[in-house]
């Protein structure tokens, strides 16, 4: 599959993803008018969309990959995660794997079109956390649990055979992202790159511009994500920001303020026709990461920008 049609099949998903994330950012609303204050976790983490998400899980073999695997992993509170592991092309291999952290609606086999381009058309290796709760793994989603959920994910890629000596970047979409940034915070001495697409200052601040008369209450939300008050804290991983400059979901002005904020090397590339779920799918997307991925495995971060 070419780079082009792995975007187009992506594309083709994306809208009931969409209705996942604007169904999220709805109930939000609601919450905060108090009712659901208990029920939050359910709202924010809609995994059972689109319908059939816990259930079916598509695997790398149907969109043509032969080089994959299963891998479960154990969390120190007893969830297992059900994630897939896709080996780069050896012909191109790039010495880098990427983690990657989805957003919050559907499943792993929801994203296979992207890492099959990390594999197939870059030489990356890529894995995908399947978050507690969502897919087939087990648990229930909630901001502590999937911080430890990446944690064990970076620290099995960073014990694995075939990948230990790789250079790690962690990519993020939206709210990958946030816990990209989380992960990253705590673990720069073990990871190169960070890549971050459409992600949201925190879920406090995203409240008002998806339901503005409900600002005011904003603190009820216990979810909180805070990238703001921990991006400054990355210093030495550089960060490449891919931001979707017609995001109906998060303001573009919440990428632009994390870039501005960020201190480590960074890079920032605007999508114009970028809504929330289809940035990816714009022209030029993977090139902006490939040329990222080339620079933090050859160790030419002093030449970002």
């Amino acid at each position: 599959m070419s780079l082009i049609d792995a975007i187009s099949s992506y594309s083709s998903s994306a809208y009931s993803l969409a209705k996942g994330t604007i169904v999220a950012s709805t109930g939000l609303a609601v919450l905060l008018s108090g009712l659901l204050y208990f029920k939050q976790t359910e709202i924010i983490y809609p995994r059972s969309i689109p319908e059939g998400s816990r259930t079916k899980v598509p695997t790398p073999d149907e969109f043509g990959v032969e080089t994959w695997e299963h891998v479960e992993l154990k969390t120190p509170d007893g969830e297992s995660l059900k994630c897939y592991f896709l080996k780069g092309q050896k012909r191109m291999d790039m010495g880098v794997t990427v983690l990657f952290m989805h957003g919050n609606a559907g499943n792993i086999g929801h994203r296979l079109p992207i890492a099959r381009v990390f594999s197939e058309e870059m030489g990356a290796n890529i894995f995908i956390l399947s978050y507690r709760g969502y897919g087939l793994s087990s648990g229930r989603p909630c901001e502590k649990g999937l911080n430890v959920d990446a944690q064990v994910a970076l620290d099995y890629l960073l014990k694995r055979n075939d990948t230990k000596n790789n250079k790690i970047v962690v990519y993020g979409q939206s709210l990958g992202g946030a816990l990209s940034i989380q992960l990253v915070s705590r673990n720069q001495d073990k990871v190169h790159g960070l890549i971050l697409e459409n992600t949201f200052r925190s879920i406090r601040t995203l409240i008002p511009t998806v339901f503005p008369p409900a600002r005011f209450l904003a603190k009820l939300c216990h979810q909180i994500w805070p990238s703001e008050a921990t991006l400054p804290q990355i210093v030495d991983v550089p960060v490449l920001f891919l931001s979707g400059l017609k995001d109906e979901i998060v303001p573009p002005s919440h990428m632009k303020t994390l870039f501005d904020i960020c201190r480590a090397k960074k890079v920032w590339r605007e999508l114009p026709e970028g809504n929330h779920n289809e940035t990816v799918a714009q022209d030029g997307y993977f090139d902006y990461i490939h040329d990222f991925m080339q620079k933090v495995r050859n160790g030419h971060t002093s030449d970002m920008s």
